[in-house]
Order: structure tokens, then sequence, then C-alpha cells
């Protein structure tokens, strides 16, 4: 095996829960104006060679998004080349089965362009929504990870467990042509990471607070652990929030005020303090946070591509409650300035 820890290529995305937006009023629009809103920024990145769309499952009431895969095929009719996935199926409360078959009848109605993040998800409603009891959140996801996994071989699948009946030979529909791509969203523990080198499923870094450099063992850790299980040369993701605008200054007033209500209210849900605004620019400076100028935003991506080493860097470019119109200004300016600039950096470095 010539095990390698460079890219060779990086991809770009973006990512969405489909964050609720404001009406001309100031008043959260309808989920549905919502959902049709992220479908026109799909499309928009589509034609400024954003080369994929990520879309999250939620079922709260701040994200008009339940069912990514539905929204992803009415993406599919009006795009040509951008890849559709989730960011993330919440497998815990879902059938891998089911999950499996959907996504690859996407596969089918987009040519190939199909892809799916896995994950546990940071919110459990979908527990109670769908019969599931928190206790069981970790067996949950690794028993069904594990059929998941061994779906993506297209071959006929054997598995017993604790949580449903066995499955003896189960063939599923429809096949794909070309395989469904895979992702398994991690948020930093080094038990997610190696299971996603034992089962073979790419790992996507689900990056949101912090510095990304201390992401860097578990980056380590992937690289190793590869090595160790004799696993051929694995791609790696990352994904983190941000906003492009023409300068730094507007970009940080217009993102502002949706990430500090989009805080305030998960986090007097989870028992955190209310964010500062000195925490907000430290975030951008020294953090998690990409955003500023085309220019600011291509040196932070093209410094924590390098840093991280990684395949794919998916942009969260819906933080709470913004304009429609001032995140299709974003994507248009990360597709058509940031990823040049950033594309050019890389370039001239290998």
């Amino acid at each position: 095996m010539a095990y390698t820890s460079v890219p060779q290529k990086v991809e770009f995305g973006l990512n969405s829960f489909g964050d609720v937006t404001p009406g001309p009023d100031g008043q959260p629009k309808h989920p549905a104006d919502v959902i049709r809103e992220v479908v026109e920024e799909a499309v928009l990145a589509d034609s400024v060679g954003i080369e994929a769309i990520g879309l999250g499952e939620h079922h709260r009431d701040d994200y008009a998004i339940s069912s990514p895969d539905m929204v992803l095929a009415a993406i599919a009719s009006r795009t040509k080349n951008i890849k559709l996935g989730s960011a993330v199926t919440v497998l815990s409360s879902d059938d891998p089965l089911r999950v499996f078959e959907r996504f690859a009848t996407l596969d089918a109605v987009s040519n190939g362009r199909a892809e799916i993040i896995l994950g546990r998800g940071s919110f459990t409603e979908s527990f109670p929504l769908f019969g599931y009891k928190l206790e069981d959140y970790n067996v949950l996801f690794e028993e069904k990870f594990e059929i998941f996994a061994e779906a993506l071989k297209e071959r006929p699948i054997r598995w017993s467990g604790t949580h449903r009946a066995p499955i003896e030979g189960a063939m599923l529909m429809p096949r794909t042509k070309n395989g469904l791509s895979a992702w398994v969203g991690v948020g930093g523990s080094p038990e997610s990471v190696l299971r996603s080198v034992r089962r073979q499923v790419p790992m996507m870094l689900a990056i949101i607070g912090g510095a990304p450099a201390r992401f860097r063992p578990y980056v380590d850790l992937y690289h190793r652990a590869q090595e160790e299980m004799g696993v051929d040369r694995m791609p790696l993701g990352m994904h983190s929030p941000g906003h492009v605008a023409d300068t730094d200054e507007q970009a940080r007033e217009e993102l502002w005020e949706p990430f500090r209500q989009n805080r305030i209210r998960i986090g007097r849900e989870r028992g955190w303090p209310d964010p500062t605004y000195e925490e907000y620019v430290s975030e951008i400076e020294e953090g998690v946070l990409f955003v500023g100028s085309p220019e600011t935003v291509a040196q932070k991506v093209y410094d924590n591509v390098r840093a991280l080493e990684v395949d794919r860097f998916d942009l969260k470019y819906a933080n709470g409650m913004m304009a429609h119109e001032l995140m299709m200004n974003s994507i248009e300016l990360y597709g058509t300035k940031v990823l040049p600039r950033v594309r050019e950096m890389l370039a001239r470095s290998f």
C-alpha cells in the first residue's frame, strides 16, 4: 500500500441547515419559502463552480429542512455538476437500509451526484419524534452505522445486533452505477475517528468552535489508523461556519446579529452563556469563523486546508436568521472570488 497524507486535489462545498430567514418585516418566513430559497442558493452555487452542497436534517422550528434528500432531488432537477449531499443525516433515528435506498434513488435522479454525510446530529429532537430512547444513543448509531457500511458494498447484507431483527441476505434497490459516496461526520473523539477507519467510511470533521488546528491530533490519528489497519488512503473533509462580503467590516456586521441570536437560542437550551461581540471577533481572527472579504476568507481557507491536509472544505454559509439576499451574495463571492484564489495558492504550494 502506497500511503500519503497529502491531498492531491481539494474540493470545495457549501452547507446549510435551511436556517429560517427573515422577511421584509423582519419576521421569520414560512418554512416552505425558506426551502425554495435553499433550492435557489444551490442553483447559484452550481452556476459559480462550487463543487458540493450539503443540507442538514433537523426537526425544529428554526431550521426548515427535515428531509434533505427531498430538497436535494429538487435541486438535482435544476443543476448539472454540483454534488448533492446531506450534512448530516441523523442515522441513529433513521433506518439505514431506507437511508441507503433514498440516496441511491437520488444518485439515479442526479446522474451519480449523490453523497451522504452520516452523523449522530447535535440535536436530539428526532429521538422522541420517531420513538427512540436517548439512553440508546450510542448503540443505535454504532449498529446502524455498521449496517450502512455493509449496504455501501451493494451485496447481500447479513447482520445481527440488539436493536432490530437480524438481516439475512437483504439486497437493496436501486443499485447505483458507480457506488454511493459517503462520509461520517465527526465532532472530535478518538473513538469516532477509529470507527470511520474501521468501517472505511471517510471522515468529515465538524469544526464549529475554536481554532481548527486543535483538530490536528485527530487528523494524525486518522492517518495512523489507516496505516495500522492496512486501509488505503481515505479522503478527509472539514466543515466550518462563515460568511463572505465585499469587505471584512461588512461581513462582520452582516453576520453578527444572526450569529448572536442563533447562539443565544441554542445556548439557553444547553446552558451556555450568551455570546459577546469580543468573542465573536476572536472566533473570526483566531478561531473557526471564516468571515470577511474574499481575500481574507481565501487566506484562512488555504491556511486550514494545508494545516489539516483536507481533501474537502465545506463552508456553512447559513448561520442564523440572515436575509436570503445576503447569503446569495456570499455564495457568489465564495464561488467567483474565494475559491479561484484558494486554488491558485494551492497550485503554487504543490
